[in-house]
């Protein structure tokens, strides 16, 4: 069985997640990623999306999860886990990165970030 691995790459977005109530009001900049193990041979011998992930599909479930307004990036990182595995089919691992750019912390940081991995198989 092959492994293939099929990444979506810094899907850019502007949110309103975060514990103060400022960034509630104001927002920022993010950036997720999402990369996903797969085995995409069918594909590659069909031609036909339905036989891979559908790049459209992750794109649309993270921008509709981060539209979402959550004062922890973690919960939100988890809900798009819980999206992609109920909605997307031959996942074997997934894995979630979301970036706060410019977090509003007492410090000269670029960007905090999140990962979540999960084997789904």
């Amino acid at each position: 069985m092959a492994v293939h691995t099929i990444e979506v790459n810094n899907i850019r977005l502007y949110a309103f997640h975060g514990c103060l109530p400022e960034e509630g009001e104001i927002g920022g900049e993010y950036s997720v990623d999402v990369k996903l193990i797969t085995d995409f041979t069918k594909a590659t011998e069909t031609d036909d999306l339905s036989d891979t992930v559908d790049y459209v599909l992750i794109n649309r479930i993270v921008v509709e999860e981060m539209a979402v307004r959550s004062k922890l990036i973690e919960e939100v990182g988890q809900r798009i886990v819980n999206r992609i595995k109920k909605e997307a089919t031959g996942i074997k691992t997934l894995v979630v990165k979301i970036i706060k750019h410019t977090p509003p912390i007492n410090g000269d940081v670029s960007n905090v970030a999140i990962i979540i991995e999960e084997t789904l198989v």
